[in-house]
């Protein structure tokens, strides 16, 4: 396989995964020339990624994969989940998002959480699920000027340094993603 479609619109996560898979040529919605909002309808994070992975398989035919990623607090219900993107609501920003967590978490003492990520892959019309799991705390306040989303008020179990504090070597050898991302390499290795 040495092409494949990222079907995401986060310029952020396109370019981790490119990083993280350099032996594979990552096409993205703009080279296929796909500039449609992809659906994310489904209450599960694997739902989400089937579904945007199916609605580019679908339209063009094409080897293709997507991800969808979850923060859920322990303290709050496991939230925000599938809503981690719109957390604070349909317009936010990452900043928002944060802040919004940071408010709910201001008296709670224990600050567990985990990302997850799930990637759902078709080939042939074959579909295929990965998850990344990466535990940690979610910090009292922001740390690092790096990564992207929650990343610099989640510190992993594995790590001193918050996502925003590292690299994208680094991050990519614990993050959620990046566990995904090596599951997803390991599967397309064997696939040739």
């Amino acid at each position: 396989m040495k092409k494949i479609v990222f079907a995401t619109n986060n310029s952020n996560k396109l370019k981790e995964v490119k990083k993280a898979l350099p032996h594979i040529q990552i096409l993205s919605l703009r080279d296929i020339e796909c500039f449609d909002e992809l659906p994310e309808e489904r209450d599960t994070l694997e739902g989400n990624a089937q579904q945007k992975a199916e609605y580019i398989y679908d339209k063009f035919k094409v080897p293709c994969f997507s991800d969808d990623t979850g923060l859920l607090i322990r303290a709050l219900n496991n939230e925000p989940g599938v809503y981690s993107a719109r957390y604070a609501g349909l317009d936010c920003i990452a900043d928002d998002n944060i802040d919004k967590v940071l408010s709910e978490l201001k008296m709670v003492k224990n600050r567990s959480a985990k990302f997850i990520t799930v990637i759902a892959l078709i080939i042939n019309g074959e579909e295929f699920i990965f998850e990344g799991i990466c535990k940690g705390i979610i910090t009292k306040e922001r740390i690092g000027n790096d990564g992207f989303g929650y990343d610099p008020i989640f510190l992993p179990d594995a790590s001193n340094h918050t996502f925003a504090q590292m690299d994208n070597i680094e991050k990519g050898k614990i993050s959620h993603r990046g566990l995904a991302v090596m599951k997803l390499l390991s599967f397309l290795s064997k696939k040739k």
